[in-house]
């Protein structure tokens, strides 16, 4: 993938990475975090961008750490950058990934296959729906 392709990402937290359960952290959706990783692995750059701040912010980062994925920013354009209370939250991004678009959140593999224009690899063999695992 050349420079150009690589795009900046906010994926929203709850009901997006996770099946919305605030102030709790809900189970985690299926391939999140596999799409994330992969999504990262392509040269994207991935800002997490939630309603969530103080320690439900920290308990999500730590939660998303856990599972392999630190963002490039969280809640800010870019690492460095301080959120003024005084302005719009409102981050530079090419794409947003979040349940409250129109429509609701797609499935992850066609998030991956929206952002890549490739088709998820879904095994082949004789097996059962709940088997199935997307294979980058």
């Amino acid at each position: 993938m050349n420079f150009q392709n690589r795009l900046i990402v906010a994926v929203d937290f709850d009901g997006t990475i996770v099946e919305d359960a605030y102030p709790k952290i809900g189970k985690t959706r299926i391939f999140a975090f596999e799409t994330l990783k992969k999504l990262q692995e392509d040269g994207h750059r991935l800002i997490l961008w939630t309603y969530r701040n103080g320690a439900k912010l920290q308990e999500a980062v730590d939660f998303c750490k856990d599972n392999g994925i630190e963002f490039y920013a969280v809640n800010a354009s870019f690492p460095e950058e301080k959120y003024d209370y005084s302005r719009s939250r409102k981050i530079h991004a090419d794409l947003f990934i979040d349940d409250r678009n129109i429509g609701g959140i797609l499935g992850w593999g066609e998030v991956y296959q929206i952002i890549t224009n490739e088709e998820p690899k879904i095994p082949t063999a004789n097996k059962k729906w709940w088997q199935f695992q997307l294979i980058f």
